[in-house]
């Protein structure tokens, strides 16, 4: 299986520990090297990245990254709500799974617990979801050929 990882520069302190979990549980789980990852500015060019790599035919499956942490204004909800949306449309669209790796946090604190701290690596259990995903997709797919 070939997987893209797509993940946002933004809050990178803790993006980038999801992309480590991510990347492992993949290599783990069977992909290997055949992992291409992209960097994009913040969440809400997520959908659209992943949407575009699924669009060449080259991957089974994707992982979307990024974190969303709550401030002053409502563009936490706009962010968090449209990003999540899109991650869906995408999957939907192209019947491919999208490991949903967003994490939507009131405080630094809480982001970086899940970015592989006290609440675990939230990058790779999106991850591993996709691989499992993928996995089923494939069987139901070989089920229906024969």
């Amino acid at each position: 299986m070939r997987a893209l990882v797509v993940v946002s520069r933004f809050n990178e302190a803790v993006t980038r520990r999801l992309l480590d979990g991510a990347v492992r549980a993949l290599a783990q789980g069977g992909c290997g090297d055949a992992v291409d990852v992209i960097w994009v500015a913040g969440a809400f060019e997520l959908p659209v990245t992943v949407h575009r790599g699924f669009a060449t035919g080259r991957y089974d499956l994707a992982v979307a990254l990024g974190a969303v942490i709550r401030g002053d204004t409502y563009h936490f909800e706009a962010i968090a709500n449209e990003t999540t949306r899109g991650l869906g449309e995408v999957a939907l669209t192209h019947g491919l799974p999208v490991g949903f790796g967003l994490l939507m946090c009131e405080t630094q604190e809480q982001a970086m617990a899940r970015a592989g701290g006290d609440a675990g690596n939230k990058g790779a259990e999106a991850a591993e979801a996709a691989l499992e995903a993928a996995r089923t997709l494939a069987s139901m797919d070989d089920d229906a050929a024969s």
